[in-house]
């Protein structure tokens, strides 16, 4: 066992296979630990040794500073005529090293190498649970901290965490299903909130991602209900009361024993009763009825579109009416009784002039000259 003293020590297994010296690093393999590596390495190719092997197979992670010191001494020992290869790589490991396109060129794939020395029971016993998933995630997105904005495996490893967090998105969003809003939706709402948490996540707060990102998540698709849900805009604190009355609906039911009231409902609150009357008639807004819907369950009763009522054409001449009723009270007896069985008798002048005993010429002359001393009247008036 060989130990590099460096601000994260780095133990290594060393042994040798014919010509190739093995050394097997184990736990966590980040960049302070990765300086001990690479002076572990430098040393062996001054001292003329050729083949090198690193086995990966005891590491738990590895980040992208000790995956570049393989690099630089893979290239350091081809230009010494040698060669260097880092078998052995699986999870975490393998994901970093693919991710920057070095798991193929340092032979990750290969299974370690044999003859391997036993590892110590206390060390079996240490790395016998396996990472987490937060602990994974975490390491991706510490990585992803320490490079460059422009750094294209800076955005590799942001996905590769994406990856491994979709599962909680979809878990939460389930949790929204069927409140009136289609599944796909919602999941795309908490895909949305996974991005914003990944954004403003500090993996040195020393908080799992899990942690974190649960109530963004959340919080992103109560505010999708609160501000897209809605068919019809009401007020934010009707929103919120709404949301509380179907919380404390269930509890107050199994206490009460029956349904609450709006009573109960808000004597549990601590609110006046019109408040919560009020909460309840705007959740009738938030998914309005549709006008095509059916009226009965017979499909001949129609649609609620069917039953609304149509401008009036005849709501222009009430004001008319009205106006010209105090008129035609003020004509004499004959014009008046011309009017009415000319307008609501639908007489023609032949049969009005019949009745009256006078001519069909006299009665459009009275017709004609009544109706133009109503127009002038209302115009004057």
């Amino acid at each position: 066992m060989e130990t590099m003293p460096t601000d994260s020590v780095l133990e290594l297994d060393t042994w040798r296979n014919g010509e190739d010296e093995i050394l097997r690093p184990s736990g966590v393999l980040d960049y302070s630990a990765s300086v001990g590596l690479r002076v572990a390495l430098a040393r062996r190719l001054d001292e003329g040794q050729r083949s090198l092997t690193v086995d990966l197979s005891r590491l738990r992670l590895l980040d992208c500073a000790a995956a570049d010191t393989l690099l630089r001494a893979q290239t350091d020992a081809q230009e010494r005529g040698g060669a260097l290869r880092a078998p052995g790589a699986t999870d975490l490991v393998l994901d970093v090293l693919e991710i920057i396109g070095a798991a193929k060129q340092l032979r990750a794939y290969d299974d370690p190498p044999p003859g391997a020395p036993p590892v110590p029971e206390a060390e079996k016993s240490d790395d016998a649970e396996p990472p987490s998933q937060w602990t994974t995630v975490n390491e991706l997105l510490r990585q992803a901290a320490a490079l460059d904005r422009s750094d294209p495996r800076r955005g590799a490893l942001r996905d590769r965490a994406v990856a491994h967090s979709l599962p909680l998105a979809d878990r939460l969003a389930r949790r929204f299903h069927g409140m009136g809003e289609s599944p796909a939706d919602l999941s795309q709402v908490a895909a949305l909130g996974l991005m914003k948490a990944i954004e403003g996540f500090d993996p040195d707060y020393g908080t799992d991602f899990g942690g974190y990102a649960t109530p963004t998540i959340v919080g992103e698709l109560k505010r999708y209900f609160r501000d897209k849900g809605w068919g019809v805009h009401v007020p934010r604190r009707l929103q919120e009361l709404r949301i509380e009355i179907n919380r404390v609906r269930d509890s107050l039911g199994q206490r009460l024993g029956r349904s609450p009231t709006p009573k109960d409902v808000a004597e549990h609150l601590g609110i006046d009763e019109d408040q919560v009357l009020e909460a309840l008639v705007a959740s009738s807004a938030y998914r309005p009825v549709s006008l095509f819907a059916p009226l009965g369950g017979d499909d001949d009763a129609g649609t609620l579109a069917d039953v609304l009522g149509d401008d009036d054409r005849d709501i222009d001449g009430v004001e008319f009416r009205q106006a010209v009723k105090p008129l035609i009270a003020r004509l004499p007896e004959r014009e008046r009784r011309i009017l009415s069985l000319r307008f609501y008798g639908n007489r023609t002048q032949a049969q009005i002039a019949a009745d009256l005993g006078i001519s069909q010429m006299h009665v459009s002359r009275l017709l004609s000259r009544t109706l133009d001393g109503l127009r002038r009247a209302l115009l004057d008036g």
